[in-house]
């Protein structure tokens, strides 16, 4: 079966389709995916984006979101050196990154994860910081507080974590996404702190 959102239209629309399975093997195809399940499988009317992010200010923005990134981490209760290393993983601290699938900002937020967090800009990195700290605390909530999974569910979506039986999706960018961050957050531990 197959269901169809509400889709923009008109010669001029770069169009961007994401599509979802259900549980009950439905297909779903949307320009405005609702929820983190769904995936981008094209793009109408120019390629595909290329991922953007800025790799040579990595060290100033890192000094630079710093201070924001422990005030986030103390507020939702998430280990700052957790967050950095995600940060690190996703955006390399570019607060312009974009990816390949429209995952926007510090902590690369998604439409929909955007607004589930209430980020009307997710460019804003305060806003983003917020948005995305927010969502890893829920999903360690979520997933009692397994970090594999936690961090599996902030790449792939909670409900793919779920739908393989609360396992590492078996994706290989999710199950790669989950070996860098831990192994970067393993080695924040190690090193000398900076004031981050």
């Amino acid at each position: 079966m197959l269901s169809i959102g509400c889709m923009a239209s008109g010669p001029s629309a770069a169009l961007e389709i994401y599509k979802y399975v259900d549980s009950q093997g439905r297909v779903h195809l949307t320009d405005r995916p609702p929820h983190d399940g769904y995936r981008l499988i094209q793009k109408a009317g120019k390629k595909l984006r290329m991922p953007r992010i800025n790799f040579r200010d990595k060290d100033a923005n890192r000094k630079r979101f710093s201070s924001k990134i422990a005030e986030v981490a103390s507020r939702y209760q998430v280990p700052e050196a957790l967050l950095h290393a995600v940060i690190t993983i996703e955006s390399a601290y570019d607060p312009n990154a974009v990816s390949r699938a429209g995952a926007v900002g510090l902590m690369q937020l998604m439409p929909a994860t955007a607004q589930r967090y209430g980020v009307a800009n997710r460019q804003d990195p305060t806003a983003n910081l917020t948005g995305g700290t927010r969502y890893l605390k829920d999903l360690l909530v979520r997933f009692d507080s397994n970090l594999e999974l936690a961090l599996a569910g902030y790449n792939a979506g909670e409900n793919a974590v779920e739908k393989f039986g609360n396992r590492i999706p078996p994706f290989a960018e999710t199950q790669s996404y989950v070996r860098k961050v831990l192994q970067l957050y393993s080695q924040q531990f190690a090193e000398p702190s900076d004031g981050a």
